[in-house]
């Protein structure tokens, strides 16, 4: 048991909460949740795709579209040269095996370092509402690479596109049913107003985020 899982295991204890117990208060919640009716939300005439589109860009976000999954270093290719970006990054595992070097691109499949300027990542989904990606934390999909790095390029499905928030939370209790570590929300690069009141971008994470729509 790791010391993580005996701390827990105590916490529990102390409690009184048994497996039993756990399960009787997911169903609960799980019945609740089923049963509950959704807000009033304001009414889009928009495509999904077509509104993230539009809210990612006044995010400063950049956007660009690839037929398929075997498009994407194409497309990645292309905006780094437009930028004058180093043809060196890291990605998560599950892209490693696209045609990198192919189209004159270095990639790594691993966490970010320090030293890392460019983390190409896939996406849980992505709102609409928003224009904001959405990724989840697992082995698979470091957090560094999006978080880390200045200029970000994320990959996502036109399939994953979701109307709002509730929609999120639905798919990650339908396909994962328990929630991760964390859920990243991330709409556009990082920024604040903290000095001055003056915008400044990439003070907390990226300069930039590209999104590349695949589909």
């Amino acid at each position: 048991m790791s010391a993580r899982e005996n701390i827990l295991s105590r916490v529990r204890q102390r409690l009184g909460r048994t497996e039993a117990s756990a399960r009787k208060a997911h169903e609960s919640v799980a019945a609740y949740l089923a049963s509950h009716t959704s807000g009033p939300r304001p009414a889009s005439l928009l495509d999904a795709a077509v509104q993230f589109r539009e809210r990612a860009l006044k995010l400063a976000s950049t956007y660009d579209e690839a037929e398929s999954l075997h498009a994407v270093p194409r497309a990645v290719a292309r905006y780094l040269h437009m930028h004058a970006l180093p043809l060196a990054a890291v990605c998560w595992p599950e892209l490693a095996a696209l045609d990198w070097k192919g189209n004159g691109i270095t990639v790594e499949a691993r966490p970010a370092r320090g030293e890392d300027a460019v983390g190409i990542t896939g996406a849980f989904c992505a709102v609409a509402e928003t224009g904001t990606l959405v990724t989840l934390s697992a082995p698979g999909t470091p957090a560094s690479v999006s978080l880390l790095t200045e200029t970000h390029v994320a990959i996502v499905q036109r399939a994953r596109i979701v109307r709002g928030m509730e929609e999120v939370w639905q798919l990650v209790r339908r396909e994962r049913g328990a929630l991760p570590r964390a859920v990243n929300f991330i709409s556009g690069p990082s920024r604040t107003a903290d000095i001055e009141q003056t915008v400044t971008l990439g003070a907390h994470g990226p300069y930039r985020v590209h999104i590349i729509v695949v589909g």
